[in-house]
């Protein structure tokens, strides 16, 4: 937690792989990121997803296409598993219905539910969150709040937020 500018999303994308720590090392259970081979890399990046802060989705691909791009690199899952598991993640955070839509068809709210289904897509270990309520008006933070909670509790998910949203950081919390 921390104001703008204090390196919160740095310090992310160093945990996560984007960047490299000057010094350090970053571990995911008990295993060092940094000092992992290629082949190690990629199988630790499965274990935990992302939530950019502006969701990252490709505006060229429909919003099943994006939450499918993990399971298209990461497994060898068959194009119909692929698609099913898919339209599953996205119906997990309330987007039953808008699989074919483009991103820039569907609201900024859906676009992060959007973003978190293709974070989810792996059932990682872990998701991290780049400022989860950006851009968001408050009825939708706090449903964005209650479904990043409603992940943890039901699927054992553990989370890691980078905010400077303090309501948001003790509910999550």
């Amino acid at each position: 937690i921390g104001g703008s500018g204090c390196g919160k999303s740095t310090l992310l994308r160093h945990l996560v792989g984007l960047h490299t720590p000057t010094k350090g090392k970053v571990k995911f259970l008990g295993r060092s990121f940094t000092e992992a081979g290629a082949s190690e890399r990629r199988e630790m990046l499965k274990t935990f997803g992302l939530l950019y802060q502006g969701g990252a989705l490709w505006t060229s691909l429909t919003i099943r296409e994006n939450v499918a791009l993990p399971l298209e690199e990461y497994t060898s899952l068959t194009a119909r598993e692929i698609q099913e598991i898919a339209t599953l993640k996205l119906a997990q955070v309330g987007l039953r219905g808008f699989e074919d839509y483009y991103p820039v068809e569907i609201s900024g709210g859906m676009r992060k539910r959007a973003g978190l289904a293709r974070a989810l897509a792996l059932d990682p270990a872990i998701v991290f969150f780049d400022e989860p309520s950006a851009g968001l008006d408050p009825i939708n933070s706090r449903k964005l709040d209650e479904l990043v909670k409603h992940i943890r509790d039901t699927f054992g998910t553990t989370i890691m937020v980078v905010s400077h949203e303090l309501a948001s950081i003790f509910d999550l919390a």
